[in-house]
């Protein structure tokens, strides 16, 4: 469904909807007092995050936690498009993940209705909602007939009205990441106590380093394989691998750098490093743009690897690549499942809130419009010159390049040791910074 679209019915839909929603679940919250129902340990809990590929590995510390310290089974709710984002570290079992097809209005109201029944199927005693306010995604947590419903509210704030159906109220904390925000999400769910507003707890750094992808040996070969049918030169004891994501969803367009940019950043490495071989990924339905960006680059060494793999394959690809480079979306948060030195442009968005949990480094430009879009705004910013992109020169993006290929030339004649620090794993000595 077009996002505009999807934000048009969140909005005259949505309102009246939680309205209605609201007092169905004030009624049925009564009625269970009544007869003595309370709302008891979180022991199979749901996530909900429909939107945001990034987000399902993002939340990943926080449902770990769960798992662990609540001795919880879990639970996904995910649209249909963004399933597979679960599969890289394989947290959620797939016999617990229920998609909803987003690709029409009607699949979707088919598909809510199908949700409500096996929500209530599995017995699901605690929703927590991961959405930074979408209407949707409340009256689904609303509905679903959980005792213990989490989310954020705006409280006194600015933000969406997403009626009054959560027994767990979130305050939203815009200045820390959403890692953490999602953390204490967990916290309120395990809270043995009231508080208002919730979570009142500490999140410290060491709860946001993400788990590593297992990959083996033949998903390894069977990458290397792939990788020379696109280029039957490939030779992977001489040849190193440098990816470049040059898309962004459409849910945010205003991310994208200049396609041109990508074009003089693959030009000069290839022409620097002989030994360099360039992959521009992205899905199957970017591979014609993928197309255009390689004609432009006009070099042999230079592949359109765009729908080669699947993208459960990715941590397979990540392992052998030396460096990505991408913009602010889903790769840069899927390579944080891996050691992969991944370069991460910002411009609408902050790294300081969104920011890879991996061996990442932002290029952020920092304007002082910059970020546009936040939880309040629905992410959705009225900018159509997205100067904070703009800005961003390629040979300040080389810089950073350069610099990587030269430290893991480096790192293979010595080893260095791997540290787990604020972002991540990165090599000990390693700073990232920004633009």
């Amino acid at each position: 469904m077009n996002i505009n679209l999807m934000r048009k019915v969140d909005y005259f839909a949505g309102i009246p909807l939680c309205l209605v929603a609201t007092v169905w679940t004030r009624l049925v919250g009564l009625l269970g007092l009544l007869f003595g129902k309370t709302t008891g340990t979180p022991k199979r809990v749901l996530f909900i995050e429909l939107s945001e590929m990034g987000s399902a590995i993002l939340v990943d510390p926080a449902m770990r936690k769960m798992q662990q310290q609540g001795e919880a089974e879990i639970f996904f709710l995910i649209f249909k498009s963004n399933a597979v984002s679960l599969r890289l570290l394989g947290t959620v079992p797939e016999s617990h993940v229920f998609t909803i097809n987003e690709s029409g209005l009607f699949n979707v109201a088919w598909d809510s209705l199908r949700f409500l029944i096996w929500a209530r199927s599995r017995q699901i005693d605690t929703v927590i909602d991961l959405e930074l306010f979408s209407r949707y995604s409340a009256l689904l947590t609303g509905l679903s007939g959980a005792a213990n419903r989490v989310g954020f509210h705006a409280f006194h704030n600015e933000g969406l009205y997403r009626g009054a159906m959560l027994t767990h109220r979130v305050m939203y904390n815009p200045h820390q990441h959403i890692a953490k925000n999602f953390i204490a999400l967990v916290n309120a769910a395990l809270s043995e106590k009231d508080q208002h507003p919730y979570s009142k707890t500490r999140v410290a750094d060491s709860e946001v380093i993400l788990a590593q992808a297992t990959v083996d040996e033949g998903a390894l070969a069977a990458m290397q394989a792939l990788i020379g049918r696109e280029y039957p030169a490939y030779d992977p004891a001489r040849h190193r691998l440098v990816l470049i994501n040059p898309n962004a969803s459409d849910l945010l367009p205003q991310r994208r750098w200049m396609q041109a940019n990508f074009v003089t950043v693959m030009r000069a490495l290839l022409a620097e490093y002989e030994e360099v071989v360039v992959l521009i990924t992205g899905s199957p339905a970017e591979r014609e743009r993928a197309t255009m960006l390689k004609e432009q680059v006009n070099n042999e060494r230079c592949v359109n690897f765009a729908g080669c793999n699947k993208l459960d394959a990715l941590p397979a690809l990540y392992c052998l690549a030396e460096l990505m480079l991408t913009n602010d979306s889903g790769p840069g948060h899927f390579s944080a499942v891996t050691p992969l030195r991944t370069f991460v442009l910002f411009g609408p968005e902050t790294p300081a809130l969104y920011g890879s949990l991996g061996n990442s480094t932002p290029i952020y430009a920092g304007l002082a419009c910059s970020p546009c879009v936040s939880a309040s705004n629905h992410r959705k910013t009225p900018c159509h010159d997205n100067v904070c992109l703009q800005v961003i020169e390629p040979e300040m993006v080389l810089a950073y390049l350069r610099q990587a290929l030269a430290e893991n030339i480096l790192a293979k004649k010595v080893s260095t040791p791997r540290v787990l620090s604020r972002d991540g794993l990165k090599p000990a000595g390693h700073a990232g910074g920004t633009a």
